[in-house]
């Protein structure tokens, strides 16, 4: 499954443990909050002045590596 921008930051973290570090590395932090449950992926990186295409990109390279070894 490929992650994509409009999934809910917590569908994300609930499917792929993994990419909570990456969260962490890009400055997002709200992987546990409420908003997490329902916010996009895109919303919460927008409200955080985060490059939303790089997070996808990072999310989608962290889950790769896990699933490579």
């Amino acid at each position: 499954m490929t992650i994509t921008k409009e999934m809910t930051i917590q569908e994300i973290v609930a499917q792929h443990p993994e990419t909570v570090r990456t969260f962490f590395q890009h400055g997002l932090m709200c992987v546990g909050c409420a908003a997490a449950r329902f916010e996009s992926l895109e919303q919460g990186a927008l409200a955080h002045g985060i490059d939303v295409d790089a997070l996808v990109a990072a999310l989608n390279e962290a889950v790769q590596q896990q699933v490579q070894s």
